[in-house]
């Protein structure tokens, strides 16, 4: 039987093709097809989530390949967890022996929504483009689908024909993906993840455990304990893995889903009398600069907020408060 968040999100879709004029087009999916009338396809939802954890998942390749090869089309990605110039190929089964390859990079990412531009495939151009609203009733997600077909009339007819109907199918797989995760999401455990800086350089410790992860690093944290806040989590797992006090300071990144549950990074500073965190449950410490995280060998669900870390060392993207 379908959960509450499944038949919302049946009840709340809105599917709908426009022929708007060039101008909007471009208004709403970030400029890319301004230049020329285009089809653009939306799709509307209203998932019972947050926008941060509905971003979290917008970016999950595993959650997208799942509804699209559950419809006989076959995914790849660069990342379990999609940032900025991460790609997602995706062969299409368009019609019985027609299949039609896509392959999309992200350009951007974050709490307000995602999007995408085509980098490959029989298509001249494609944007996909997530815009992410916060209700008093959940977040609403508009869908946005933007191309320009090659082949002159007979891709005209091709549109017609085969894309419309494949591309409302893909939205609809996918808004009904979205609504059932984060109903999981909302009822499992929570991870906190912290961004200790101190004087412009942020903490980074490397793992001993598991083996698959061994060796490589990640950001101090673990799981929140039943009653307790995140904040409290975040300062009892400082004291437990580094042995110092840390005040915190809000939060970056969007959610992100791991197999432990749901990833948040916070931002943290140290306490002025502390000592130098020690390495109690891992193999090294070490501090780097903004010109240092992106070469750091990090785990997956870290390596997904390295271009807000970069930021926020840089101080161009300050800490939200709030969730």
């Amino acid at each position: 039987m379908p959960t509450r968040q499944q038949m919302r999100a049946n009840l709340l879709t809105r599917q709908r093709e426009s022929g708007d004029s060039r101008e909007a087009a471009g208004r709403r999916v970030g400029g890319r097809c301004h230049h020329r009338r285009v089809p653009v396809l939306r799709s509307t939802v209203l998932i019972d989530a947050p926008p941060a954890t509905v971003a979290g998942l917008l970016r999950s390749s595993d959650l997208a390949g799942a509804a699209l090869r559950d419809r006989g089309h076959g995914v790849t990605a660069s990342s379990r967890l999609l940032g900025a110039g991460d790609t997602l190929d995706v062969d299409f089964h368009a019609a019985p022996r027609v299949r039609i390859p896509v392959r999309m990079s992200v350009r951007e990412v974050s709490s307000n929504g995602m999007t995408c531009d085509l980098v490959g495939g029989p298509l001249r151009e494609l944007t996909h483009a997530v815009t992410l609203t916060p209700t008093a009733a959940g977040t609403l997600v508009l869908e946005e689908v933007c191309w320009h077909s090659a082949y002159g009339p007979l891709g005209r007819i091709a549109d017609v024909a085969v894309l419309r109907g494949l591309v409302l199918r893909v939205l609809a797989a996918r808004s009904e993906a979205l609504a059932e995760r984060a109903a999981a999401l909302a009822a499992g455990p929570v991870v906190v993840a912290t961004a200790l800086q101190r004087g412009g350089r942020l903490l980074v410790a490397q793992r001993t455990r598991p083996p698959a992860l061994a060796g490589r690093w990640e950001l101090p944290g673990g799981r929140v304990e039943a009653g307790e806040s995140e904040p409290d989590a975040v300062v009892r797992e400082c004291r437990e893995e580094l042995g110092v006090p840390v005040r915190v300071t809000g939060r970056i990144g969007t959610d992100l889903p791991i197999d432990a549950g749901v990833l948040r990074v916070h931002t943290a500073e140290l306490d002025p009398t502390a000592p130098d965190p020690q390495p109690i449950d891992h193999a090294a410490l070490r501090w780097v600069g903004p010109d240092e995280v992106a070469d750091v060998d990090w785990v997956d669900a870290d390596r997904a907020v390295v271009p807000e870390l970069v930021a926020l060392l840089e101080g161009r993207a300050p800490a939200r408060t709030g969730s």
